[in-house]
């Protein structure tokens, strides 16, 4: 399996999740979308992503994009669960809100913390951060919920999740700041057929200035690179924020970009 190997690293202005199309980077934080070169220049922002969606909502989770369109978890977080989860789809060029797809309260779904295209197998993974027992399966092309992968054991407070090589992989938010314990990525099978899945330890993040509270990532197939967003100097204490830590006056966000080795990149 790849191992990682940190190669750069870009300050931006969101702090939830990441994608990229191979061109651009794409960045979300609570209420806004942003597009950046990969260099890490402004290209373009909607600072009011949740304005035109049709049900309530405050949080917009990790991202994913594919054909020219943006996915983003989003959903109203409230008394430590998620209310009126959906996926909605942006144009990747101007961010402009497209349509979006339901969720589907019967699968047991309580939170959207992440979101990941599986085009291969016309899928769509949801990650759930309160609990997050299984991950949730939607159609790509239908937009309808497929059933659920039980994750064994499951990373505690997922906040990340991309498709590569025929795996999930999974940021997990499971250091405590508090004592510089560092955050980690878990791998799963992306495998619609069965109903539960070994859970296996990928890598642990050693390498960020400063303990902090991991978000999104996602994968640059054709430059064989890994893209993980992380933010640093904010306490937050279950999900809440509580102040900085010494040394900081404002809480930084960066994409800590990878190289995979053990694999070759896809043209």
């Amino acid at each position: 399996k790849p191992s990682f190997e940190l190669v750069r690293v870009i300050e931006i202005a969101g702090r939830q999740g990441v994608a990229t199309d191979g061109e651009a980077y794409f960045a979300s934080s609570s209420t806004s979308l942003f597009r950046y070169s990969k260099t890490g220049q402004l290209l373009a922002e909607n600072a009011k992503a949740l304005s035109d969606l049709p049900l309530k909502a405050n949080h917009i989770g990790d991202i994913s994009v594919h054909e020219g369109e943006l996915y983003a978890a989003i959903e109203f977080f409230e008394d430590g669960r998620g209310q009126d989860i959906q996926i909605a789809v942006y144009d990747a060029r101007t961010l402009t809100y497209l349509r979006s797809m339901p969720w589907a309260p019967e699968s047991g779904q309580v939170e959207v913390s992440a979101i990941a295209v599986d085009a291969s197998q016309d899928a769509i993974w949801l990650t759930d951060w309160v609990s997050g027992h299984y991950v949730y399966r939607y159609g790509l092309s239908s937009g309808r919920y497929r059933g659920k992968l039980h994750l064994r054991a499951p990373p505690q407070w997922q906040q990340g999740i991309a498709v590569f090589d025929g795996d999930l992989y999974i940021t997990a938010d499971d250091g405590d700041a508090e004592y510089g314990e560092v955050d980690n990525l878990w791998r799963v099978p992306a495998d619609r057929e069965s109903t539960a899945a070994y859970v296996a330890h990928a890598h642990a993040f050693r390498e960020f200035p400063r303990a902090g509270e991991i978000e999104g990532l996602c994968f640059d197939a054709a430059a064989n690179e890994m893209i993980v967003l992380s933010n640093r100097g904010k306490r937050i204490v279950l999900g809440m924020p509580k102040g900085l830590y010494p040394g900081y006056d404002r809480e930084i966000h960066e994409l800590h970009v990878y190289r995979i080795r053990g694999t070759q990149p896809k043209h």
